[in-house]
């Protein structure tokens, strides 16, 4: 994580404490073109399952965001998904910067929509 900016550093912090406050599969944080940020772990019940990254788009739209800077995902997962990586295009475009990392925090990819 030293490698990252401060603004990432907080967003992976926030993502492993929304992810260990849970036990979800995943957390996720994600940062708005006006700095604020939103943090989610994933959904999954019976009538809905929404990964970590599709809620914290769900709560920046509901907030009437604009745009996003960037985005951390903690997962098992080797890469981001298409939906995940489509959810955060539909909103923030082309350029906005993806960590992806482990349940500790440990970023060892990063990617741009």
């Amino acid at each position: 994580m030293s490698d990252l900016q401060p603004e990432d550093k907080k967003l992976v912090t926030l993502a492993r404490a929304t992810r260990a406050r849970v036990g979800a599969a995943e957390g996720a944080a994600i940062r708005d073109a006006d700095g604020r940020t939103y943090a989610a772990a994933t959904v999954d019940l019976p009538s809905l399952q929404v990964t970590a990254v599709q809620a914290c788009v769900a709560m920046a739209v509901a907030s009437g965001v604009k745009g996003l800077e960037a985005a951390v995902l903690l997962t098992e997962a080797t890469e981001p998904t298409a939906p995940d990586l489509a959810a955060l295009t539909d909103l923030g475009g082309a350029g906005v910067v993806v960590h992806l990392g482990d349940a500790k925090g440990t970023i060892h990819t990063t990617v741009s929509t």
